[in-house]
């Protein structure tokens, strides 16, 4: 009944997937026609597409919880009444109350692929992408940075997954990661908001330089550890750890020696003693609301040693710390954008240990970060974890979203390409990115037939990977958003072949992993 009401009465076009009944009423996300798609909500800084509505039929004057544009009418001799919801956090959550197969959930130790989108608009392609696979997609992932760069809520890109969910007619469950959490405000944030994962990353704590350390420097800062915070005496950890062998039924000949165990807790202890303080601050912060979480130690120079994953995970869980999964530094370059660069042979040597410890040790997977396009890992990866993985994305889902506008919008796409240019040599500081602007061709050089040539070149994509946040922040001489909008507008005027490219990309990426059944 109601996508005729839709039809018929008010000129909206529903999605035939997201069409539902909960509690007496008809749901459904649909598209008015009589709003341009270039309209944009009043919040200025997500360039929310306003022809998007959620509409909720009810009888009389029911639908309480969602708030929205209300009309009324009699239809065969009943009150009806109609709202046109726009696409908020507080609408996702009267929604969420409803449908509670929209609320993200903890996925354990499930093969799970996370999902970036800087833009609100990349949840249908990503579920249609994970449609008939056995893998748990995490469409609400955005790390704190990342949420500061694009101008986005941690309720917004919970209410973007939400909404694009609803339209794909997705039921069987979703994660949703906190990423990069650093800070409790930061926590606190995304609880509010209903993450269910949090990522924590004690990046700040770790201590990088150990490794190269000579002995004598290991020994004054193991002795200047603030053992207090680590909850344990020095001495009792040698004694505990010293002379033990890894866990592992095929190791090579290796264990923990003293220089091993000094550089360990000298590179990590304060981290630990970091994650641990968040670790109880999210578990007084949720009461009873589920959670679990990720322990990230992979934004360092160096790989992460068998030895310091053995005692980075004995250490967590001797603090208290429970988690599912744990974030490795791998050895090779995880830059953005772009395939792995490393030994493959290293790699799958490295990897297999890694993954059978983690099996020894006890019930967690290891996470892929900068798991973006990273073709090369992925079957040697899906092989080896034996289904205990988690595939960490975000940046390749804004390049797919510039190729997509490379079709429909070229000239847009050609100034953002100028504009990144610009902004590269500044945004790139907290990346790991060897793009070179020099080498990459200027937007005048291009025709728009060869615009979408630049999504074939590592240097271009890099270039326009990191600067996403600047693009997205940009305002124009009088204050208004200079890319933004017209980003929103072009993308949602052609959703569907939006949604067909970040399918296709994204199922280069699942595939390995789960098949398509």
């Amino acid at each position: 009944m109601l996508s005729e009401i839709l039809e018929k009465r008010f000129g909206a076009v529903s999605y035939p997937r997201s069409l539902r009944r909960a509690d007496g009423l008809e749901l459904a996300l649909a598209r008015l026609r009589d709003r341009a798609s270039a309209e944009v909500g009043t919040e200025a800084n997500t360039g929310e597409d306003a022809s998007r509505r959620l509409m909720v039929l009810a009888e009389g004057a029911g639908a309480s919880g969602f708030e929205g544009e209300r009309e009324s009418f009699e239809l065969a001799g009943r009150n009806r009444t109609l709202l046109a919801c726009p696409l908020s956090p507080g609408n996702a959550q009267a929604l969420q109350r409803r449908l509670p197969e929209l609320v993200p959930k903890p996925m354990g130790n499930a093969l799970a692929a996370g999902c970036g989108d800087r833009l609100g608009l990349a949840t249908p392609g990503h579920l249609r992408a994970a449609r008939d696979r056995e893998i748990v997609p995490f469409v609400a992932q955005q790390s704190i940075r990342e949420m500061e760069r694009s101008g986005r809520s941690a309720e917004r890109v919970m209410a973007d997954a939400v909404f694009g969910a609803l339209q794909e007619g997705w039921d069987t469950g979703f994660g949703s990661d906190a990423d990069h959490l650093k800070r409790p405000e930061h926590i606190d944030r995304c609880l509010r908001a209903g993450f269910t994962s949090f990522t924590l990353d004690p990046s700040n704590f770790v201590e990088d330089d150990a490794d190269a350390a000579p002995r004598a420097t290991l020994r004054a800062r193991w002795d200047a550890q603030d053992w207090d915070a680590l909850e344990a005496k020095p001495s009792d950890l040698v004694s505990h750890y010293v002379g033990r062998p890894l866990p592992l039924p095929r190791a090579p000949a290796e264990g923990v020696d003293e220089e091993s165990l000094l550089k360990s807790l000298v590179k990590y202890g304060r981290a630990l003693a970091h994650v641990a303080a968040l670790s109880r601050h999210l578990a007084e912060a949720a009461g009873a609301s589920p959670f679990e979480i990720e322990v990230s130690v992979d934004e360092t120079r160096s790989p992460t040693s068998l030895v310091e994953h053995y005692i980075v995970v004995s250490e967590l869980r001797r603090l208290g710390v429970d988690f599912v999964s744990l974030a490795p530094r791998f050895a090779g370059e995880f830059e953005k954008g772009v395939d792995y660069r490393g030994d493959l042979s290293r790699f799958r040597r490295e990897f297999a240990l890694h993954a059978a410890l983690a099996r020894e040790l006890g019930d967690y997977k290891l996470s892929l970060h900068s798991g973006s396009d990273k073709f090369a890992l992925y079957p040697i990866c899906a092989e080896l974890a034996e289904g205990r993985f988690h595939l960490k994305t975000a940046g390749t889902s804004w390049l797919a979203a510039l190729q997509c506008v490379g079709e429909l919008a070229p000239e847009l796409l050609r100034e953002i390409w100028g504009f990144a240019r610009e902004r590269y040599a500044g945004d790139r500081a907290s990346y790991a990115v060897s793009a070179c602007v020099d080498r990459e061709p200027r937007p005048d050089a291009l025709s728009d037939a060869e615009l979408p040539d630049l999504f074939a070149r590592d240097g271009a994509r890099q270039i326009l990977h990191v600067t996403f946040g600047s693009v997205l922040l940009a305002r124009d001489a009088a204050g208004a958003p200079r890319f933004r909008a017209r980003l929103v507008s072009a993308l949602s005027a052609g959703e569907e072949r939006h949604a067909e490219i970040l399918e296709r990309h994204f199922s280069r990426h699942l595939e390995p992993f789960a098949p398509r059944g």
